[in-house]
């Protein structure tokens, strides 16, 4: 696959199951061994944030990585980080993520987001106790 069709793949991963929570789509964008992983981490993140929306600000490729730049915005109405539901928003959180792509799928992910500045939008402070 392009480069290009790497940075399609991901794009289409952020409008499917981030965006969309299509969480049946993760079978066809990531590879099998890491599908499951993609799930606990997205279910959880969308019943905390139904609304959650990831902008895409960039997706740059080189070889079968692309990083993407997004921002990310949602309404806080369910559990997150052993806090319940605040009904409070949080918009332009800045988030940063690797991806590797073979044979058309993600094989790999990592990423940075800003959750202090999450924590601050939606006045969750730190860690519970």
């Amino acid at each position: 696959m392009s480069v290009e069709d790497n940075k399609r793949l991901v794009a289409h991963a952020v409008t499917e199951v981030i965006n969309g929570g299509n969480l049946a789509a993760v079978e066809e964008l990531y590879a099998s061994e890491i599908a499951a992983a993609a799930r606990e981490w997205v279910a959880p993140f969308r019943t905390a944030f139904p609304d959650v929306r990831m902008e895409t600000v960039a997706l740059v490729g080189e070889g079968d990585t692309v990083v993407g730049h997004f921002r990310c915005s949602g309404t806080h109405t369910g559990p997150w980080m052993g806090r319940p539901g605040t009904g409070r928003a949080f918009r332009d959180v800045p988030e940063v993520y690797w991806f590797t792509v073979r044979g058309g799928r993600s094989v790999d992910w990592w990423g940075l987001e800003d959750d202090d500045d999450r924590r601050r939008q939606l006045r969750a402070g730190g860690a519970p106790a």
